[in-house]
């Protein structure tokens, strides 16, 4: 039986259209948590990490994409981070002005649940047909879904409707329009189970294959030229997860919180100190603060945290109640002495401050309706939590908001007693190559293991029967 390597594993074809050594991503963590420093180093090692656009000022994005440019000038793979903003869908606008204006290849596109107008326009940018008459798209979009319906909105061609709009606005040439028919708005789909962060808390032994039977449904539809690729992520953080996804037949694997606890995430010190402590019980789910008037879920740490359970109490409070004034006195009280450590009215007025400034047009819709009042001034604590967070606040660990999954208490049960307990020892590329090789590594024994009575029994010698308990001694 031929040796299984780490660059073996994944699809050819994927690795060759992004430029890669390994099928492995990092995925996209918001505010630069997967910062330039994360970005450049998977590019020198053959990876490819997606920057973590999200809440970033564009002054910063822009400077980012340039130094990222600059460190990779050759032809190294790198990715930004395409956010959805149903609320405000200029900043996706703005943001896709700037991917054309530096001619950023690979987007990742994370929270949308409909195509939008500003994803078909960056996919649909400078696609042509080449002589041999086949379509040829400069940019390639890899959406992160986690329900059916939007995975099969991303693997139909671009709506109509979008394409003749843009068309019209002039946003796109006929040529472009036309072509659009012929490819997916996305060749690669990342199937993305229980995770660190905005979760669906879905299983990847059912969320993959169904997935799978879902492209291929497509592809049998639309019949397009290249296959779209499904890859995994959610819960990966050890070799036997890598190995897992490629055995079930994933294209590309992507990891996300493991990469949190590195030395080159953006995120302080203080936060890795917690993070590479956590077990795989360690997490919880609390209110998305985005997300926090339709109770969309996020997973964060929570050992020794105080935030999920105070999250989960103003998301109770907001479901019950009308107005802040509803509430009981002795509530209020506690909500602003121990959680936001200032007044309702001081919160208020930073809040409406903002709105002043991002978009003061909503601004009297928001003073006339308490409820949605009351809403910000919740969300105003998500904000705060996350920037206590990132700046490592001394004395407010505990309502640091941390998005993490169990992978990251897998990684570091896997690495005890090794030089990578320590985050300071953890480097991003580093553990890539380790996950990628420990898989490859896993596979070979696991397979000859698998293979040894069948050999056994074809060379007519009588063999000890392998049982399922042999699995477990070669994962030591």
């Amino acid at each position: 039986m031929p040796t299984i390597t780490a660059d073996a594993l994944g699809d050819a074809q994927f690795k060759s259209d992004y430029g890669l050594r390994y099928a492995y991503l990092a995925g996209a963590m918001y505010k630069g948590i997967s910062s330039v420093e994360l970005v450049v180093a998977l590019g020198r090692a053959g990876m490819l990490g997606y920057l973590g656009t999200g809440g970033m000022a564009f002054d910063l994005l822009e400077s980012s994409i340039r130094s990222i440019q600059q460190q990779l000038p050759n032809g190294e793979p790198y990715g930004m981070n395409l956010l959805c903003n149903l609320d405000r869908p200029e900043v996706e606008e703005s943001t896709v002005d700037l991917y054309l204006k530096y001619g950023i290849r690979f987007a990742e596109a994370a929270a949308f649940i409909r195509v939008t107008p500003s994803l078909v326009r960056y996919r649909l940018h400078g696609i042509t047909r080449n002589a041999r008459g086949e379509i040829e798209s400069p940019r390639r979009i890899l959406a992160k879904v986690s329900r059916p319906e939007v995975a099969g909105a991303f693997m139909q061609p671009p709506p109509e409707d979008i394409v003749r709009a843009l068309l019209l606005a002039g946003r796109i040439t006929a040529d472009e329009a036309e072509l659009s028919r012929g490819i997916p708005m996305a060749e690669d789909i990342c199937v993305e189970s229980d995770s660190g962060g905005h979760t669906d808390q879905g299983v990847a032994f059912a969320l993959l294959p169904a997935m799978f039977a879902q492209r291929d449904a497509m592809m049998a539809t639309y019949k397009y030229s290249r296959r779209i690729r499904v890859g995994a992520a959610g819960g990966i953080g050890t070799p036997h997860a890598v190995a897992a996804a490629f055995v079930m037949g994933a294209d590309f694997v992507m990891t996300g919180s493991v990469n949190q606890c590195t030395q080159e995430a953006g995120t302080s010190t203080a936060v890795k100190d917690i993070l590479q402590e956590l077990n795989v019980q360690d997490t919880a789910y609390a209110p998305a603060g985005d997300m926090f008037e339709i109770g969309a879920r996020v997973q964060v740490a929570r050992r020794g945290l105080f935030f999920p359970a105070r999250a989960n109490k103003l998301y109770e409070l907001y479901q019950r109640f009308g107005s802040i004034e509803e509430i009981d006195e002795r509530t209020r009280q506690q909500i602003q002495e121990k959680y936001f450590q200032r007044s309702f009215d001081e919160v208020w007025n930073e809040t409406r401050s903002y709105y002043l400034r991002a978009a003061p047009e909503r601004l009297q819709e928001i003073e006339r309706n308490p409820k949605q009042k009351m809403a910000l001034i919740f969300k105003w604590y998500f904000v705060h939590t996350t920037r206590l967070a990132m700046q490592g606040v001394p004395n407010r660990q505990v309502d640091y908001q941390i998005h993490s999954g169990p992978a990251l208490g897998a990684f570091n049960q896997w690495a005890k007693n090794t030089p990578l307990e320590s985050w300071r020892n953890r480097y991003v590329a580093d553990i890539g190559k380790r996950l990628m090789h420990g898989a490859a590594e896993l596979l070979n024994q696991r397979f000859a293991a698998l293979l040894r009575p069948a050999r056994a029994r074809a060379g007519g010698a009588d063999a000890e029967p392998f049982h399922v308990a042999d699995m477990s001694a070669l994962s030591r």
